[in-house]
């Protein structure tokens, strides 16, 4: 059943600017999609296409409204071997497969896996790629590269001036498509010396149509394009997964991770079926998509539709747009889209927190891969949160006539069992040694077969050493794991416990 209320924020809640946001995103697009067809070694035509296709698809099947998918590189650099060894059908037969592993990926709720993303490693990753996308820039700003001169710079200047002062006085048009219109038609009347939109790739001519992979539907090849297929939904889902949280935060709402997973893989599979490579959220797009205003699918339809018809229709004008002002939007994108609160925040925040939004950073700037930066950091934060619940732990001996009694409190698992141990005897070797034992963890929770071994092994030894020993206060679900998982005393009559219902 359609939800009426949601198609109409969605779509018609703000046409004007979603539609305008949308073309100057297909603009930037432009230039990125060709450059991604370079890094894969495919034609400018398969990026492209691939750009036109999910970004109108998943403007219907995506659930981040406002966020725009296309071609990226973090998928073109995957399938490079798979290119150059097999060629461009087995590329396409990836992404089908690609498509579906992510929507596999959405019926096993792997979305959720983004809980243990913390804030640190998003910072890093939102970081990383302002560093990346400014890196990016640097060949057209290079003074040795041909057609860069002094007016390259003189534009890149101009542009960014009027990107940042015309919405002083009207955010009627984005000031970054008026930058784009103004010094493309000075590009044409004055015929300037500086690169245009044609010189980074020959530009296709008409529009993309049905096909399926040309490979052999046989098992060889299922084993040839598994290995690919899989690495770029993981690349793809992550990239996407994080950009839907990070325009989360930039547009103070929510969105469904869920759909956006199954949506991606769709939209892969629609891109492959038209000659397009695989793709996920751009955050550098989606970054200018929201500044410019753009809020609802409306505006990455539109960013779909603008670049087909001006790709089929505008071909020659668009080859002529100076890219000069397009690096000028990306430099905007970067300075925006870094997070600047993070360098002050260095020193007042945790040093387990900068070390993992730093260690991020670093792995993602070199080696130009989001998913090993991200993992990193996950694994970093891992170490440190146990670490930190490890040592929330303290055994206290108290001594009661001839009982000693042991106070546990704090978190027993597999990284704080030595510790639990150690702390709780041999009884023998105390200074004054007791006779009986009473192990009183009603403060400390048991977590794993870890933790319920530790405790065994506890008890054995101190029975070893001519010790009744009673273990006191365990909750509900610790009792439940020494039911199920100790090795002695599995009905907890003899430590103390009467058998629970």
């Amino acid at each position: 059943m359609l939800d009426r209320s949601a198609i109409k924020r969605d779509w018609f809640s703000n046409i004007r600017a979603d539609i305008l946001a949308g073309i100057v995103v297909a603009l930037a697009l432009i230039p990125e999609a060709i450059g991604f067809s370079i890094i894969a070694g495919v034609d400018p035509r398969v990026g492209l296409y691939a750009s036109v296709a999910i970004a109108m698809v998943i403007a219907f099947t995506g659930g981040r409204p406002g966020m725009i998918s296309a071609a990226t590189a973090a998928v073109a650099v995957v399938v490079v071997p798979l290119v150059r060894d097999h060629g461009v059908e087995y590329l396409f037969a990836a992404t089908i497969l690609m498509g579906i592993f992510q929507g596999i990926a959405a019926l096993l709720r792997l979305d959720l896996l983004m809980q243990f993303v913390s804030r640190s490693v998003i910072t890093g990753f939102v970081n990383a790629l302002a560093i990346l996308i400014f890196m990016a820039q640097l060949p057209q700003l290079d003074p040795t590269a041909a057609g860069i001169g002094w007016m390259t710079y003189a534009m890149v200047i101009a542009a960014l001036a009027m990107i940042y002062i015309i919405p002083k006085f009207t955010t009627a048009i984005p000031s970054p498509l008026i930058a784009i219109i103004v010094l493309t038609a000075l590009t044409i009347w004055l015929d300037a010396p500086v690169n245009t939109v044609s010189d980074m790739g020959e530009l296709p001519e008409g529009l993309p149509y049905f096909a399926l992979p040309d490979v052999p539907l046989t098992w060889e090849t299922l084993a040839i394009i598994a290995p690919y297929a899989a690495t770029m939904a993981a690349v793809g889902l992550l990239e996407s997964l994080l950009t839907a949280q990070i325009v989360d935060d930039m547009t103070h709402t929510g969105s469904n991770k869920r759909r956006e997973s199954a949506g991606q893989g769709i939209a892969n599979v629609v891109a492959a079926m038209f000659g397009g490579m695989g793709g996920c959220a751009m955050i550098g797009q989606s970054v200018i998509n929201v500044t410019s205003g753009g809020r609802g699918r409306l505006s990455t339809f539109t960013a779909g539709l603008s670049l087909l018809i001006l790709l089929a229709v505008l071909g020659d004008l668009v080859g002529r747009v100076p890219m000069p002002a397009l690096v000028a939007i990306m430099i905007m994108v970067s300075i925006g889209t870094f997070s600047w609160n993070s360098i002050p925040n260095i020193s007042k925040h945790p040093w387990q927190s900068s070390v993992v939004m730093l260690a991020t950073v670093v792995v993602v700037v070199a080696t130009h891969n989001l998913a090993l930066g991200v993992l990193a950091g996950v694994i970093l934060s891992g170490v440190f949160f146990t670490h930190k619940v490890m040592t929330m732990f303290e055994v206290v001996r108290e001594r009661e006539g001839d009982t000693a009694i042991y106070r546990a409190k704090g978190q027993i698992f597999y990284a704080s069992v030595e510790r639990f141990e150690a702390a709780l005897g041999p009884e023998s070797a105390m200074p004054d040694p007791a006779d009986h034992v009473i192990i009183d963890v009603r403060k400390a929770h048991f977590w794993d077969i870890s933790a319920v071994g530790a405790l065994d092994k506890v008890v054995e030894r101190m029975r070893r050493n001519g010790r009744s020993v009673q273990v006191r206060g365990l909750n509900r679900a610790s009792s439940d794991l020494v039911d199920k998982f100790a090795l002695t005393d599995k009905t907890g009559v003899e430590i103390g416990l009467a058998p629970h219902p």
